[in-house]
């Protein structure tokens, strides 16, 4: 389980700096849209994968939220 902390962490302060944001900024963000869940989820996927796909499924994921 704390691998899957850590990484979600990973995912939150990449996804602030590709975003050029802050951290609390980035933290509403993934509340709102359940996306610590999202990675749970995925957890298997993800950490296979680069920080720019990450970034950018995250993104989708969101967006596909927010329509």
């Amino acid at each position: 389980m704390d691998r899957i902390i850590d990484f979600t962490v990973f995912c939150l302060e990449n996804y602030k700096q590709v975003h050029n944001m802050t951290g609390k900024d980035a933290l509403a963000i993934f509340d709102e849209n359940d996306v610590f869940d999202y990675i749970k989820k995925f957890y298997d996927i993800f950490h296979t994968t680069g920080e720019g796909y990450i970034i950018k499924d995250i993104d989708r994921y969101i967006e596909s939220r927010v329509n």
